[in-house]
């Protein structure tokens, strides 16, 4: 019987993921988390309590184990490079080195389609573009050329790079810092909201790191991009959110060219600012157009995705209306101590 350990597993990811691997009996599920009591009540299969920036922990987590989800994570949009570091990088880090020391067969990472350029973000197999003004997004990267690295040998390095997230027990993400933005009637379109917006719901991300644990003929590096069964555009995304739920459209529209230095005023505007940047140029770059797709993931891991843009965006925003009672900061929640 195959063993995955699910790390992350009380979180946006490694919840959905945890639910996908529940409908496949076969599998041992080990779900890893900080706290215990926040795992979904139906979970079926061991649990490993713990923080991944401990090496005992790490040890432990390991035992017995042939396949790793990794989907813990702390994020931020703006800011705390070292914070990312610590809680983020390292220990991703040093929990690939010793799968690998340990011949864990298979490791599968979580990233994003804007870790590439967004000329070459269509190839999941594409090396990632760190961005010094994002420093999370360099971290991601830092993770994805180590998965390079240690390619070739035993474990199988699998990366999965999701869309927007979007859907039930969301976490930091693009809408829950772009609705209340909106409403301040100076967020602009952003060359005419014609890019794509790749939004993934998270039964489809929990099925793809289910399918991503179980495919057949893996080998090597490999790469896949996750978004939903059609990628809206971001105009046709606002659209929408303003004909359900009544925010308001943007009134103007500037180019790239203009929107990362305005972003970049906004950056240097909060540190005299007692509220957090209007904008950042992550946002900016969340917004380029990336033309990823699913025709590798499908041909290679038998992904098919089910569920649309907007009933991934209704399952947030029915969220949003209960937890959401003030705008979100735009990093994850420090854990504790």
């Amino acid at each position: 019987m195959t063993t995955v350990l699910i790390t992350g597993a009380t979180g946006f990811v490694g919840s959905h993921a945890l639910e996908a691997l529940m409908r496949r009996p076969a599998l041992k599920r080990v779900a890893a988390c900080r706290d215990p009591a926040r795992l979904p009540k139906d979970f079926t299969g061991e649990v490993r309590a713990g923080d991944l920036r401990d090496p005992d922990c790490r040890e432990r987590l390991l035992d017995g184990v042939d396949v790793v989800c990794h989907a813990m994570a702390w994020t931020a949009l703006f800011g705390h490079g070292e914070r990312s570091r610590d809680l983020y990088r390292e220990p991703t880090l040093a929990l690939l080195e010793r799968a690998v020391a340990r011949g864990t067969r298979r490791f599968i990472n979580v990233s994003t389609t804007s870790a590439a350029a967004p000329e070459h973000s269509a190839d999941p197999m594409s090396r990632g573009i760190p961005r010094p003004f994002w420093p999370h997004l360099a971290s991601v990267v830092a993770i994805e050329d180590a998965l390079r690295a240690w390619a070739g040998g035993a474990t199988t390095m699998v990366n999965l790079r999701f869309g927007i997230f979007a859907g039930r027990r969301y976490g930091l993400g693009l809408l829950p810092i772009l609705a209340p933005r909106l409403k301040a009637h100076l967020v602009p379109w952003v060359a005419g909201g014609r890019s794509g917006l790749p939004i993934t719901a998270g039964e489809d991300i929990g099925e793809a790191m289910a399918l991503a644990a179980t495919a057949p003929d893996l080998s090597g590096y490999e790469g896949f991009n996750i978004v939903g069964p059609t990628v809206p555009t971001v105009r046709e995304v606002i659209d929408f959110l303003h004909a359900e739920y009544g925010l308001p459209r943007p009134h103007f529209s500037v180019p790239f060219a203009v929107a990362y230095p305005f972003a970049w005023l906004m950056e240097q505007l909060d540190r005299i600012a007692p509220w957090p940047p209007l904008v950042t140029r992550s946002v900016v770059h969340l917004l380029e157009e990336t033309g990823a797709d699913n025709q590798r993931a499908e041909a290679r891991l038998g992904y098919r995705p089910r569920v649309g843009w907007r009933d991934a965006i209704r399952q947030q925003m029915m969220e949003m209306a209960s937890r959401q009672r003030r705008p979100m900061a735009m990093h994850k929640a420090l854990p504790p101590s």
